[in-house]
């Protein structure tokens, strides 16, 4: 595929996240913030994003597995992964976490369950959007093109 294929194919994908809702103008603006001086901003960003999903959501089936559950620690988790990913743009996993803090809220074990199962294959299919998306990028810069915009 030569290069202005490449492009293409990054803008129309990146577009496609957009469209799908599985990211917002948060997003924009985090690519906003990548120049130069710092070439490999957004891809940091989402990878500390990355791992402390991967922790929250850990913490979050743990805790949904004691015997007494606390809700307000669960909350609190919810809380955090809503705000990171919010702060990245990963708008569907960002409203699940909204359902889940009423579910917490309500103390609903059930919706609890089911909202962690949700939040962790929306936030699979968010992941594997975004490393398709970096992916792309690097065959680009491999290529010696540059990144549109």
């Amino acid at each position: 595929m030569d290069l202005v294929q490449l492009q293409r194919q990054l803008v129309d994908y990146r577009t496609s996240l957009y469209h799908e809702g599985f990211l917002d103008e948060q997003f924009t603006q985090l690519q906003e913030l990548q120049d130069e001086n710092n070439p490999d901003f957004v891809v940091e960003v989402v990878s500390l994003y990355f791992e402390d999903s991967e922790r929250l959501l850990n913490e979050l089936s743990k805790a949904l597995e004691q015997q007494i559950i606390d809700f307000k620690r669960i909350d609190a988790h919810v809380h955090q992964f809503k705000g990171s990913s919010s702060s990245i743009g990963a708008q569907r996993v960002q409203r699940l976490c909204i359902v889940f803090r009423n579910y917490c809220e309500a103390q609903n074990v059930e919706g609890c369950l089911k909202c962690l199962q949700q939040v962790k294959h929306e936030y699979s299919i968010v992941k594997t959007k975004l490393e398709s998306m970096f992916q792309l990028e690097r065959q680009i810069l491999n290529a010696g093109g540059s990144v549109p915009v």
